[in-house]
């Protein structure tokens, strides 16, 4: 029997936006996936507090954006275990609780050329496969020698989507959002609608 093929897409979502629905949807069929699961981060250690939204509220915000996916699916790992955040406690415990799933770790370029500062890198390069999607900033060549450089490393192989990521980024997002600005065909319409709502990302003195 094969094992079931899933992505593991971690991150802030800060908030999620078409950009993280778009590289899910094409490693789902690159990478010829059963299910692509997202979890959003507890407290993301390489990040500030200061601008991320409360677990509960970004937990929301994924939900609504991947509820119309049969092939998504939402994870609260790292929300419920609490503390800091870190990639290679989260696939550990994915893979003791589904030792017959095989994970793909899926990783922008940016973060790519980040993973050695990430806590026990090691330890995810050992476990799972990582999928790297080509981002603005880094050309073919560059990427190559990063991806062949890890690999010797960390006795690994990684694997490249062929499909681009689309250039949008949640920090964009909350800018205007603060400003004013449309943020349509940026974020899942309902995603907008939750963030109009509940005017997140607005300071309280505009309020």
């Amino acid at each position: 029997m094969s094992k079931k093929r899933v992505g593991i897409m971690g991150g802030t979502f800060n908030p999620i936006h078409l950009g993280h629905l778009i590289l899910a949807e094409n490693a789902y069929e690159e990478l010829q996936l059963d299910e692509v699961l997202f979890v959003p981060s507890g407290n993301p250690y390489m990040k500030e507090y200061g601008d991320v939204l409360d677990a509960k509220t970004r937990i929301d915000l994924v939900g609504e954006a991947i509820e119309d996916n049969s092939h998504f699916a939402l994870s609260r790992l790292e929300v419920d275990r609490g503390g800091n955040s870190y990639s290679y406690e989260t696939i550990a415990e994915l893979k003791k609780q589904n030792p017959d799933t095989e994970y793909f770790f899926m990783v922008g370029a940016d973060s790519l050329f980040m993973m050695e500062k990430w806590m026990c890198p090691e330890k995810i390069f050992n476990e799972v496969t990582v999928a790297v999607a080509i981002r603005g900033g880094y050309t073919d060549d560059k990427l190559e020698e990063q991806i062949k450089f890890l690999e010797e490393k960390y006795n690994t192989k990684i694997a490249r989507l062929h499909s681009r990521s689309v250039d949008i980024s949640s920090t964009g997002i909350r800018d205007r959002v603060r400003q004013g600005k449309s943020i349509r065909y940026m974020v899942h319409y309902k995603t907008a609608e939750v963030i109009k709502k509940k005017r997140l990302y607005i300071p309280d003195e505009t309020i």
